[in-house]
């Protein structure tokens, strides 16, 4: 298996992202979470947050698309995912996502990342920690014990 030098403990990615009205929209609809605190201005309104508030796993999948496009980077696979969520993400916030490198198993091909997200306050707004098959591991094929390759 090849080494990913990249994966050292310590090293860190980030990517920000301002979370709009049609991005919740799009949300909703992918998923068919028609909440109104999401949706309904009135609804949200009355609420304990006074306003819209965006869903918690659309912040949780910016972390997702951290992990699958820098780091670890593409063909890297989620084995696990831990979430907290600890304060609300409202239309309009700017959001920084940062995954940093907590451990790695190169002969396994697994790296484990703390996960955050912030706002633009810098306020965190969601954290966790991901484990992820990395590099050869995520792209190749599995043996079978026979020797031929398995899907």
């Amino acid at each position: 298996m090849g080494e990913n030098v990249h994966l050292c403990v310590g090293r860190s990615d980030s990517l920000e992202r301002t979370v709009t009205a049609a991005d919740v929209e799009a949300f909703a609809q992918a998923t068919g979470d028609s909440n109104p605190i999401h949706l309904d201005d009135a609804f949200a309104a009355r609420t304990r947050f006074g306003r819209r508030i965006a869903h918690g796993m659309l912040a949780a999948s910016y972390v997702s698309s951290l992990l699958g496009t820098r780091l670890p980077g593409p063909g890297s696979i989620y084995l696990s995912q831990t979430l907290k969520f600890t304060k609300p993400v409202y239309l309009g916030d700017t959001l920084t996502v940062t995954a940093t490198v907590a451990g790695y198993r190169p002969e396994r091909g697994i790296v484990t990342l703390e996960t955050a997200v912030s706002n633009q306050r810098g306020e965190t707004v969601l954290s966790g920690e991901a484990v992820c098959l990395v590099g050869d591991a995520a792209v190749a094929p599995r043996v079978a014990r026979s020797g031929a390759a398995a899907g």
